[in-house]
């Protein structure tokens, strides 16, 4: 199985149908408002048209919200049998929160629904707060989210004003350090196991700061080995397969 993360690898523009058949895993920098099946569609056209194979595999290793931007792990061929394990690696995102409001979403797809105090909250309180939220945990998904209750995805049920259930999930949070503070803005490198959801960790960490909170700009950094500085945009993509 082939890795590609740097897009100035001689190599690159040089591999084979076969060899994208054999497995390549690709580091995708996704673009804002694009979702994770955009990336893979995109991708699997231009394969298509560069390999002349019709059917060849694509899938991504751990999907991205539209308004999140970062590392996403396409893979190629029999690469997608690996997609559950390198979806199973630590992750790392810088998050963007603002303090004092919510939203129905948690982040931005939706208009703040309530404010609430937070000139209370000082540096050393949300460092503290941080702290308290490092650890293994149960972790409540947000009602839009991806999960799949009664064959439909539970982001589409909520759209529709149907409030469902959902089951908390044992996640853990490695590292939350505080990198920017300037009320009522915070920014947060966090380190995380698979299936966290920052959006809601947006969430806890307004009820913790006794407050509300909600995200505003979510990147993901890193992806096991993965770093997004190494990670390939679209256009560079395209322009490599001389598709644009």
């Amino acid at each position: 199985m082939l890795i590609i993360q740097n897009p100035l690898q001689p190599e690159w523009s040089a591999l084979t149908p076969q060899e994208f058949l054999d497995g390549v895993v690709l580091s995708i920098n996704k673009p804002y408002g694009w979702t994770s099946a955009d990336v893979v569609r995109k991708v699997k056209f231009a394969l298509q048209r560069r390999c002349k194979i019709k059917n060849i595999k694509v899938g991504h290793a751990g999907t991205l919200d539209p308004l999140a931007t970062g590392i996403l792990l396409v893979c190629v061929g029999k690469a997608t049998k690996a997609a559950e394990s390198l979806q199973a690696q630590e992750k790392e995102y810088i998050a963007s929160f603002c303090l004092g409001a919510t939203t129905p979403s948690f982040d931005l797809e939706k208009e703040i629904d309530q404010t609430y105090p937070y000139t209370h909250i000082t540096e050393e309180f949300v460092r503290e707060a941080l702290s308290r939220m490092i650890g293994p945990q149960e972790q409540m998904p947000p009602q839009f989210s991806a999960k799949i209750v009664d064959g439909a995805r539970a982001y589409e049920k909520a759209r529709s004003g149907i409030h469902i259930e959902l089951t908390p999930a044992k996640i853990e949070i490695f590292e939350a350090n505080l990198i920017e503070y300037a009320l009522p803005n915070i920014v947060v490198r966090i380190r995380c196991s698979k299936g966290t959801y920052i959006r809601a960790f947006a969430r806890d960490l307004g009820l913790a700061l006794e407050s509300g909170a909600h995200l505003t700009d979510l990147v993901r950094s890193q992806n096991g080995s993965f770093c997004d500085k190494k990670s390939i945009d679209i256009e560079t993509f395209y322009h490599l397969f001389r598709i644009i």
